[in-house]
Parts: structure tokens; sequence; C-alpha cells
């Protein structure tokens, strides 16, 4: 395992505490081992070595006597800093955003993914072409597959015109990829099915909270998506058709996790990944309520969704693990709600909420159906939540909750109150 050193400036402008407990935890996600943390506290980063020379110095010292062979900074470096940085210090230099990338690296696991993480990579390196902590990033970059194999070769063999030439063609093929997901979400669309998204901070439950959403409504164990105790434990939107007894139903889409200072290459790469949330029906923010910086958690959230143009779409506020806060939960506040996505009741209270935002505009109709008109009885006990069943001499007699679209095609047999 890699021995670090994790060091920033405190600008006491943002919260410096909380960036620097996130780095730890970032280099941690990709098997590092944080021997020391150093910061200085400067109003701006020095131009040409981001840390003043004597902090420099100190780096190197505590790097040499923790045996630690790199720095990984607090902050995106230009290729300058970066440059002097591993003279001053004799260490190899990585900044925020290359681990950020590492991290993307190795955990994508779908061509689309590949391909997003390999173009904010080749965005990343074009400036940086002659640094040496640039060839060392690939040689770090040890995950293996696609994006690390095409990165690495761009980086050490090809120039730029090569590489802005191959970031065109990958841009290319992404393009096919996402003109697929445009056929699927206008097939969804047709269908009339609501949607909802999970988003949030990275690690903050958004994955156990689909999976018992899932388990509760009955969903096969494949449906299931992948969860684990780790910053970016997957990078693809995964979206589940979730079907409730009142015969309601809706699509949820568990989506890649947010942390602050996400790389700009990154998030521009995953912007068609992200489109899930930005179609949504209803946005269910999932928040850490055990972590003291759950602020900080949401003003990030709500700063990546408005990059990428989510605005205007109604949101739950959800704050997960209220078992570990030692809150009372379920509870519901206005648009925030408190829960555990490991329980029963909370995750029942969920379905709830979810069905009373994302269905208010359901309609309440009876309906008088002749019995040779057995199609569209069909299609209410199908499609609709059947509150009453009489059976008259003039045909079935049906009161139900339906979706207005359906009301429309059932306005003739409308009985009137």
């Amino acid at each position: 395992m890699t021995r670090v050193v994790i060091a920033g400036i405190d600008n006491e402008i943002e919260n410096f505490s909380y960036t620097m407990q996130e780095l730890k935890a970032l280099a941690q996600a990709n098997y590092m081992k944080v021997v020391m943390e150093i910061s200085q506290k400067l109003p701006k980063p020095v131009s040409g070595t981001y840390f003043g020379t004597g902090k420099a110095e100190e780096i190197k010292n505590a790097a040499l006597a923790s045996e630690a062979e790199t720095v990984i900074v607090n902050d995106e470096l230009t290729p300058t800093q970066i440059r002097n940085l591993e003279k001053l210090t004799d260490l190899t230099v990585i900044d925020r955003t290359a681990l950020i990338l590492q991290i993307f690296a190795s955990r994508a696991r779908t061509k689309e993914a590949k391909l997003q993480v390999q173009i904010a990579q080749l965005q990343y390196q074009l400036p940086r072409l002659h640094t040496s902590s640039a060839t060392k990033l690939d040689q770090q970059s040890s995950g293996g597959g696609y994006s690390n194999r095409g990165a690495g070769e761009t980086k050490l063999e090809l120039n730029r015109r090569v590489i802005e030439k191959r970031i065109s063609h990958l841009k290319a093929q992404l393009k096919d990829i996402d003109k697929d997901h445009q056929i699927q979400r206008k097939q969804r669309d047709s269908s009339g099915i609501k949607t909802v998204a999970l988003v949030g901070y990275t690690n903050a439950g958004k994955s156990t909270t689909m999976n018992g959403l899932l388990r509760l409504t009955g969903q096969e164990d494949d449906k299931q998506v992948f969860e684990k105790d780790m910053l970016f434990a997957t990078l693809d939107t995964s979206v589940r058709k979730i079907h409730f007894k009142d015969n309601k139903e809706i699509l949820l889409s568990d989506t890649v996790g947010f942390v602050s200072k996400l790389p700009h290459q990154l998030v521009k790469s995953f912007r068609s990944t992200l489109a899930e949330a930005a179609q949504a029906d209803l946005l269910i923010q999932v928040i850490d309520g055990s972590d003291e910086n759950a602020r900080d958690m949401i003003a990030t959230t709500e700063e990546t969704l408005k990059e990428i143009g989510v605005t205007e779409i109604p949101m739950i506020y959800a704050y997960n693990k209220a078992d570990l806060a030692g809150q009372s939960y379920p509870l519901l506040a206005g648009d925030s709600f408190t829960y555990s996505a490991r329980d029963q009741a909370s995750l029942e209270a969920l379905i709830d909420l979810i069905k009373k935002e994302v269905f208010a505009d359901y309609e309440t109709h009876t309906y008088l159906i002749p019995f040779d008109q057995g199609r569209y009885v069909e299609a209410l006990n199908q499609n609709a939540e059947i509150l009453a069943t009489e059976y008259l001499p003039e045909g079935t007699q049906i009161t139900a909750n339906l979706a207005q679209d359906l009301a429309g095609k059932l306005q003739n047999f409308l009985v009137q109150a």
C-alpha cells in the first residue's frame, strides 16, 4: 500500500478541515495509507510552487521521516506547480483532481463509464504532457482496463495533436452510446411511467436505499445494485422499475455520487450519465445525516446539479443513517425526511412519500363499462388503483385512482357525480 502525505492550503474561506478529511478518505479509497497531514495558512497559493518554500521543505522532511514517497495536494495544481514542487520535495506530487481520476479509472466497469473516465483523464493530461508526475500518474494508475491502457499509451507515446484526435474519437463513441440512452428514455417517457432519481454525495447511502426499496417491493435479487462502504463504489447509473401493490409504478435511478471539488472534466464527461436526474419527475437527495459536514455535502450536490443543468425539479431531502446519528426516525418535516435505509418502516414511509409526490396528479373517477368493452376493465385492473368494483345490469362499475392519460381514454364511460 502506497504511503502518502496529504497537504493543503487553508485560506480561511472554504471549510478546510472538511475538505482535508475528504481528501484523506479519497486517498484511502484509492488504497493509499495516509501517514501525515500538513497544512499552511495562506490567502492564496504561491503561483509557482503552490506552497511556500519553507512549507515544501517541511513536507519533504515529513515524508522522509514517515517513509512516504508521494504527496497529495488538496487542490488542482498547474503543470508548473507540480514540476516545481517535485523539484523542491523530491516526491511524486499528485493533486486532488488526479487522485479522483485514478479512483474513477479503477472503478469504471461499463464501456460508457470507461469512455467517460478516459476522456476526463486525457483532458487533464493535455497541459501536463511534459511534467514528470504525469508519467508517474499513469504508472501508478494500475487499475488496468480500457481507460488506463488508452490514457497511458497516449500519454507516453503520442503528441498533443494525436491526443486531441483521440479525445474526439472517444467522444464520438460516447455520443453513440448516449443516442441509445436517449432512445430508451423516449420510450420510457412515452409509456407515461413516473421517474425518480436518487442523487447526492458519494457514500451517503443511495445504493443501499435503492436496494432496500427493491427488496421491500419484492424485486428479484438480480435487480440489486452494487453497494459498499466506500467513496465512489460505483460509477454507473442503474435504473430499475418498481411496481407497487396498487398498480402504480415508477422508474428509480441510482446516479453516480458527488464530492467537493469534483473535477470539471469528470462533470462534463458524466453529463450524459446524469441525464437520468435531469429528466426525473422527482429527485431524492440522499444525505448522510450522521456526518457533521452534511450541510457542505448538500451544497456540493446542489452546485453539481446546477452545473449539469438540473434545476426546478421537485426534491426530497432524505437524511439517511438516522440510526447512527441517534435521531428519531422515520420522520417527515416539510421536504426533509429522516430515515435509515436499513429500516423497513423507514423504507415504507419513503415509498408513501414518493407516491404522494409523483402521483399527485392522479385522478379518482367512477366508470360504468359495458360487458362487451372488457378490454377497458382489464386496462383499469392492470394500470390503476381499484378502489371499488360493482357488477350492475348495464356493466361493470369501477371506482379507480388513475393517471390522466388513462382517464382521458375512458371519458365516454365516466359516471357523473
